[in-house]
């Protein structure tokens, strides 16, 4: 199949872009490769301190030393590094992951350790909260724990046990800086369905105007989340999932296998298994030589393809540059336009992960994607037979794994082919104009709204605009403005609390928006919000400038965003000032004083809100 020439120009020109610091990492991943293994190299003190809590067996085989005498060869050991906790339902399953992992190892001449863990929040619990705003930067803790984990240096290869929001981009961010190892990651799937996405927002809906009460809502929200596993709509872990098998860092069909499912526990052996291939056969494959430039347009074109989170527009930015490649929102939207929209899964559709998976799942979007042209299928993959091997379904009958084609969709109203998409362009797109550069869920947007034009109101937190819902201030046409929630200003949390009320206003028929420097995580949903606007407006941008009463249009046709205010009084309207008092407080509390350097050093949204660079 040929390749689109977009998809060929686009790659190109990141490549152009990156090669002096994609030359200068891939330097230091050949580097780090052509050392010894640390068990040979290390001190004596170093390797016994290492090994010194293994089993005997496991012990001798990792050092290649059994009673003091030389053994040969020594076996590859695999580092284990794991987000698990109870606390995470979809970090849950992770706890027995490990033993499985090293059973297998065992089985196969080789030995695991857990190497560290890795903190894992969420924002499900955190939402609305002061502890959301250490979301955003606990990737970059996570990349940091990661990186302490793995630099006891006695590793062969590394597996990463992870799934949610944050924890899978630092995962893959900590584990580039360890680009001569090969690594799988091994993911624990979605709970089972629930009380339905759709169902859950119209309690939610009912709870902002007062309609049912606490009890009401607690029991909604606990059929909705039940169990073991991710959420089930296609918010930011469920995206990380399909952007990991669209990479090729899977087992193929990992993502959305439920946790009780008897394939589960064969295909975290089967991780085991295919990262020590890597190691041991003739298809080494680091990391770091696996993530190219190919490797991230792909991931790229799998998130526009579905619909996914638009935080990715930040975590795919910051995972790229700890490869060396460097991408922004142009070559997003450039491939946006020409990237089809194939599948309707929550908040884009009705439909959860589990019926997307049962329609077809990633192996068909895949599948689609690479026989359009809109994927680069010669790129290495932790398989031998690269991306196609993402094509096909997983299954284990009698305890034997087994893949077939994904087939035909199962149901066109989740999942569609290329040919005949729900979209001909991705569903997430690009807004540019006089308040700056922002992004927008465009896909979960109904038609008719795609275009609002309303007076503003300016909010500089997510409580004033609650406050002012609760008193009746926002029943007209209105564009909400919230300032003051970017990486600088707070750490940039998720304003997901605010989809309620606005979506009531909406549902009275008023034309409503939503702009803002904050995110609006992957569960981005039926009103317009134009996100992660950039530069914040703690660093000076635009929108500081925004006024209560300031037309705005958000045109996510045209791919605009305005205020409809002349050249001359624009550039002469003042930057209005973070209130000194917000200021204070958002440094204080919930451990956010020790986040304080991260929030200083913080790059824009459009460069991955990266802290390290």
């Amino acid at each position: 199949m040929t390749l689109h020439p977009i998809l060929v120009a686009v790659t190109a020109r990141i490549t152009e872009r990156s090669r002096p610091t994609r030359q200068a990492y891939l330097q230091q991943v050949d580097a780090a490769a052509h050392k010894d293994p640390g068990a040979q190299r290390l001190g004596c003190a170093n390797v016994a301190h290492a090994f010194a809590a293994m089993p005997e067996g496991d012990k001798g085989r990792a050092t290649a030393l059994d009673k003091i005498k030389v053994v040969a060869p020594r076996a590859p050991n695999i580092g284990i590094v794991n987000a698990y906790n109870d606390l995470l339902s979809a970090h849950a399953p992770l706890q027995h992951y490990p033993d499985l992992i090293k059973d297998e190892a065992r089985k196969l001449g080789a030995t695991a350790q857990v190497a560290g863990g890795v903190p894992a929040m969420c924002d499900g619990v955190t939402q609305g909260t002061p502890g959301m705003e250490l979301s955003l930067f606990s990737r970059d803790v996570i990349a940091m724990a990661t990186a302490v984990s793995l630099s006891h240096d006695v590793f062969d290869a590394a597996l990463m046990l992870g799934v949610c929001d944050k924890i899978v981009p630092g995962l893959l961010i900590g584990a580039l800086q360890f680009g001569h190892l090969p690594t799988v990651f091994v993911p624990a799937g979605p709970m089972t369905s629930g009380l339905s996405n759709s169902e859950k927002s119209k309690v939610r809906e009912k709870a902002a105007l007062g309609q049912v009460g606490r009890a009401e809502l607690l029991e909604a929200e606990s059929k909705a989340y039940h169990g073991e596993g991710t959420c089930t709509f296609y918010g930011t872990a469920n995206s990380n999932q399909m952007l990991l098998e669209a990479m090729g860092l899977h087992v193929p069909g990992t993502a959305f296998i439920n946790p009780a499912e008897g394939v589960r526990a064969e295909l975290t052996r089967e991780a085991a298994r295919t990262v020590l291939a890597l190691v041991k056969g003739q298809n080494f494959t680091p990391i770091g030589r696996l993530v190219d430039e190919r490797c991230i347009v792909n991931a790229m074109v799998a998130l526009l393809a579905t619909g996914g989170s638009t935080n990715h527009l930040i975590h795919w930015v910051a995972v790229a540059r700890a490869a060396g490649i460097v991408i922004d929102w142009d070559d997003f939207s450039a491939l946006s336009d020409v990237v089809p929209l194939l599948t309707r899964v929550y908040p884009n559709g009705s439909a959860d992960v589990n019926q997307f998976q049962a329609a077809g799942g990633p192996g068909y979007v895949i599948r689609e994607l690479l026989d359009a042209g809109l994927m680069h299928a010669d790129v290495l993959t932790v398989r031998p037979g690269g991306l196609r091997e993402f094509t096909r379904i997983p299954s284990a009958p009698n305890g034997q794994l087994l893949w077939q084609d994904a087939g035909a969709s199962k149901d066109d109203t989740v999942v569609r082919p290329a040919s005949s998409p729900f979209s001909t362009t991705g569903g997430l797109k690009l807004l540019q104009g006089n308040l700056g550069r922002s992004v927008i869920k465009i896909s979960a947007v109904p038609e008719e709204l795609h275009v609002i034009e309303a007076p503003a109101r300016v909010f500089s937190s997510q409580d004033e605009l609650h406050a002012a819902f609760k008193a009746g201030e926002l029943e007209r046409d209105i564009v909400c403005v919230v300032r003051w929630q970017g990486p600088q200003a707070n750490g940039m949390p998720e304003l997901h609390k605010l989809t309620p009320p606005l979506a009531v206003l909406q549902g009275k028929g008023f034309k409503v928006a939503l702009v803002t420097d904050g995110r609006m995580s992957g569960a981005s949903g039926k009103v317009p919000a134009a996100i992660h606007i950039s530069p914040e407006a703690a660093a000076g941008g635009p929108l500081a400038k925004v006024q209560d009463g300031d037309l705005i249009r958000l045109d996510g046709v045209a791919g605009t965003l305005q205020v409809l205010v002349s050249e001359a009084e624009w550039a002469a309207r003042p930057l209005a000032q973070m209130p000194a008092e917000l200021s204070a407080a958002n440094g204080v509390g919930m451990g956010r004083e020790l986040f304080a350097n991260l929030r200083r050093n913080a790059l824009k949204a459009e460069e991955g809100a990266c802290t390290w660079l």
